[in-house]
């Protein structure tokens, strides 16, 4: 049987579509062209859940990107769903997508200095166990000015997770909020449109839930694998998906938790600093978490800070992560960077 062809829903660009008047309510300080595109984003996103609905959610397109991944029918429908949004709201100077990995032209309207912004995005994350019907989601960091490499995760004026499950959520991170930075979670009502649900997400110190990704890497990484036996004698909970962005939301959702990807020589980094690992970053340390790096095996990262530090040296970067309460990354640095403690 021939693979079903998927299409996107239909680009909405009025402006109902593209504020998010809930979030005004909470953050009345919220800049109006950062609102404008956070909209964007979620109008997107709600396109996106409708896409996995009723597409042929696991057939492969015969397409790899420039990585050398082969994509699913639905990583090229959704990626084509984020630019489009992206380049209708006007905003948008610089996109880059894990999809579509160089930093693409969108013609966005403020060319002033300081005007506009540029976003990178991971539009379907958790591609691996989509066929599962597990949740999965979408990952987008939000740059002021023009362009991606060069920068680091803490010049991000706001980045947002979506995910897709029984219900469609977004949690977006507000660094620059006027009471202090805060991550906020809205909801997908019934006549289309966002609730917000939490005003302020918050992880708490210690808390013991673990999430332990590329746990292969314990074969050849001493150091992980007294971690991992560390979480399992002290018996934390174990709860992993195998997808980024559902085992993030479960420890800001339930405010405590751990979530790691450590590398080794043999289980190499597979996270990519610009789409997914400092977009992520922000929403955790908005919400009272930390973040960190975790060791290569070839002297990559040799000190433990934080992921927002890192700098885009390439759109392709990847490193090991750790994400989680203040005290549980503490931990994570102490089995990981004993020679810094």
């Amino acid at each position: 049987m021939a693979a079903a062809t998927l299409s996107s829903p239909t680009l909405t660009t009025n402006a109902s579509s593209l504020d998010l008047p809930m979030l005004r309510k909470i953050v009345p300080e919220l800049p109006e062209d950062l609102e404008q595109l956070l909209g964007a984003i979620a109008q997107a996103s709600h396109r996106i859940a409708d896409t996995l609905r009723t597409g042929d959610s696991h057939t492969k397109s015969g397409i790899e990107n420039t990585f050398g991944d082969e994509q699913l029918h639905l990583d090229v429908v959704t990626n084509e769903i984020c630019f489009e949004e992206l380049r209708a709201c006007g905003l948008v100077h610089i996109a880059s997508s894990e999809e579509t990995p160089t930093e693409e032209d969108l013609g966005g309207a403020n060319s002033g200095a300081g005007d506009g912004f540029s976003v990178s995005f991971d539009p379907l994350d958790g591609s691996s166990i989509i066929d599962t019907n597990f949740s999965v989601g979408s990952i987008f960091g939000i740059w002021p000015g023009r362009g991606l490499l060069g920068r680091t995760g803490r010049e991000q004026c706001s980045s947002v997770l979506t995910i897709y499950g029984p219900r469609v959520t977004l949690v977006i991170a507000l660094p620059h909020a006027a009471g202090g930075p805060r991550s906020v979670q809205l909801m997908l009502q019934h006549d289309r449109t966002w609730e917000v649900v939490h005003e302020t997400l918050t992880v708490a110190p210690a808390g013991k839930v673990f999430a332990p990704g590329n746990l292969r890497a314990t074969a050849d990484n001493a150091a992980y694998k007294r971690l991992v036996d560390y979480w399992i004698s002290e018996r934390y909970t174990l709860r992993y998906t195998g997808g980024l962005v559902p085992d993030v939301y479960h420890i800001l959702i339930k405010g405590k938790g751990v979530v790691t990807n450590v590398v080794s020589a043999a289980a190499k980094a597979k996270l990519r600093l610009l789409y997914e690992a400092a977009p992520i970053a922000l929403v955790m340390e908005c919400a009272g978490a930390a973040s960190c790096t975790a060791p290569g095996p070839n002297g990559e990262h040799p000190e433990p800070i934080s992921i927002l530090d890192l700098v885009v040296t390439g759109l392709e970067f990847k490193c090991g992560v750790a994400y989680g309460g203040v005290e549980e990354v503490e931990t994570f640095k102490k089995f990981l960077y004993p020679a810094k403690e």
